[in-house]
């Protein structure tokens, strides 16, 4: 069922148009036997590159796309739609840029920011570790400084691109427990001392590489480290509110390609006479998940024009992400319902959907540190009980 796009502009729209053809022309042929092989799809984030959609949300003196968080996150969608590896590996790549774009110093943008936008290089983010994922202010990697240089060591793990990327934003501990204590070093591929695991055998996205990155004494200039010492922290969750809007997008995207397929075999599905769609209890389940992915598309547009207003939005993502990602088990889980046995085969690509939705609940936060955020935010803006006007 075709989406309609509302864009602020006719250069969006022609920039969507360009991301809907390369999906058709370059994403949906191959996925499956990429999926299957565990291939990494490095020609893929060139193409992409090349036609400008590396750093949409960036400014154009750096080499970006200058479009707004709205635009943007519709790109993701249709990507992930066709590819969920390629519309992840795009918002995680926006994600690599964002704290130099937001707390590098002047020097540091002109130096920096055209690489990560322009295109040829790919970026991964290093937040997570084995004992502190939800917990992120708890990692124990450790900067320790050495005159114009840290000595970084310890081990990054559930790290997308892990081994393929040619930058890594990592976080480290640089002075005392808490999150107080945590900067944000931007290091290369190649740095001595730096060494990515294999990746990791997941259920879904076997075409993008999940691995740990290992540190052992690897030397890092002064000059690379993006914020203030004892910055990261704040760095770290700024990030995540406009990474959770990307994987909401993705999650989207992913739904309504779910959605579409179930409504295309019921439609052709004949049982008992008559197209299996035309019964109630199915026309009523699809008429709900559509319902459902329409809500879930308004609820991540509606963070990103508050981010582009300069409005907070970080509980409205959170919201969006928790919504759209718990939505998109479901119209999965249902797509293969309604093929039947035929879901289950991967004859159809609905059972890959299914597998690749669950992860979707874990990135960038799962759903329970959404529902965590969320509540935080109610908190801090309730107001007392009967405290009305006289």
């Amino acid at each position: 069922m075709p989406v309609a796009r509302t864009l602020p502009t006719q250069e969006a729209m022609a920039l969507l148009d360009l991301t809907v053809d390369l999906a058709e022309r370059e994403l949906r042929p191959r996925v499956t036997d990429d999926e299957r092989a565990a291939r990494f799809p490095r020609d893929i984030f060139l193409t992409l590159g090349r036609a400008g959609l590396l750093g949409l949300p960036y400014p154009e003196e750096f080499g970006g796309g200058a479009q707004p968080y709205e635009v943007y996150l519709q790109v993701i969608e249709e990507l992930a739609g066709a590819w969920l590896a390629v519309g992840l590996g795009l918002s995680v790549h926006t994600l690599s840029a964002f704290p130099t774009a937001a707390f590098g110093s002047e020097e540091q943008k002109r130096d920096l920011l055209p690489g990560m936008v322009g295109g040829e290089l790919l970026g991964a983010y290093c937040l997570s570790e084995t004992n502190s994922g939800s917990d992120a202010a708890a990692l124990a990697t450790t900067g320790v400084r050495d005159g114009e240089e840290y000595r970084v060591r310890g081990t990054k793990a559930w790290v997308t691109h892990g081994g393929v990327a040619d930058y890594y934003n990592v976080f480290v501990r640089t002075g005392p427990p808490g999150a107080g204590g945590i900067s944000t070093l931007l290091i290369d591929a190649g740095t001595a001392g730096m060494a990515p695991q294999p990746a990791e055998h997941k259920m879904g996205m076997s075409s993008s590489p999940t691995a740990q990155i290992v540190f052992d004494d690897a030397v890092v200039a002064v000059s690379r480290r993006i914020g203030d010492e004892g910055q990261g922290f704040r760095i770290a969750l700024a990030a995540l509110d406009g990474g959770r809007l990307g994987i909401a997008a993705c999650a989207v995207g992913v739904a309504q390609s779910a959605l579409d397929y179930a409504v295309g075999y019921a439609q052709e599905r004949k049982q008992f006479g008559r197209a299996i769609l035309d019964f109630q209890g199915l026309g009523f389940l699809l008429a709900d998940l559509a319902t459902e992915v329409a809500a879930a598309r308004a609820l991540y547009l509606d963070a990103a024009r508050r981010r582009d207003a300069g409005k907070p939005y970080g509980p409205q993502a959170a919201m969006a992400k928790l919504f759209a990602t718990d939505m998109v088990m479901r119209v999965t889980t249902d797509a293969v319902q309604v093929l039947g046995g035929a879901g289950y085969v991967e004859d159809h690509p609905v059972e890959r959907w299914m597998r690749e939705a669950k992860v979707l609940q874990i990135v960038e936060g799962t759903s329970q540190v959404q529902r965590l955020v969320i509540a935080r935010s109610l908190s801090a803006t309730a107001h007392p009980a009967g405290g009305g006007s006289a």
